[in-house]
């Protein structure tokens, strides 16, 4: 299987000037030049606010952060930061189940299976959308991680040799039996 193509900016030893013309041409072409922008959505919450500019800086390394990719990374930033906001909700039930159960003398033994009911289906329900959110981001990294692979695969690796003519071809084989 062949390896995928990188980024000219990632691509290391020599290449000639007409490859590095090429391939530069060609990467530019799959761009707006457009720079990727914040939504206000992610800019009202601190963690997908700082997701974002993280994975702008790493699209940035590479010149991969374009508009293009914007709504994208912005989704996945707010997904990022539900995440992060359900998991200190489940947090918080963690701490109220182990309050509850601190308590377990002092309350009706009816009643502590209610609320020690309730917190476990809440805690439940928490997981599956933490599980749902995470599974939504992962999604979008491996579309988007795929979408700018696959952009790259398009660029070729070396220029393009150019063909002889036929009449060329025969008067070079002539000359090399004579």
């Amino acid at each position: 299987m062949a390896r995928p193509t990188k980024p000219l900016s990632l691509v290391e030893g020599h290449r000639t000037k007409a490859e590095i013309k090429i391939r530069s041409e060609a990467e530019a072409a799959m761009l707006t030049g457009v720079p990727m922008k914040m939504t206000a959505e992610v800019r009202k919450n601190k963690i997908a606010a700082a997701e974002f500019r993280r994975v702008k800086k790493l699209l940035a390394g590479i010149g991969k952060d374009d508009d293009l990719y914007s709504h994208v990374i912005n989704m996945h930033c707010i997904l990022v930061g539900e995440c992060a906001e359900l998991e200190v909700a489940k947090q918080q039930l963690d701490e109220q189940l182990a309050e509850l159960i601190s308590r377990k003398g002092e309350i009706d033994f009816l009643d502590f299976l209610d609320n020690l009911k309730s917190i476990h289906g809440m805690t439940l329900a928490t997981d599956k959308s933490i599980q749902t959110k995470r599974k939504m981001i992962f999604d979008i990294d491996k579309e988007n991680i795929l979408t700018v692979q696959s952009a790259l695969r398009s660029i070729p690796k070396k220029p393009e040799e150019k063909k002889k003519s036929g009449m060329a071809e025969f008067l070079e084989s002539r000359a090399g039996d004579g």
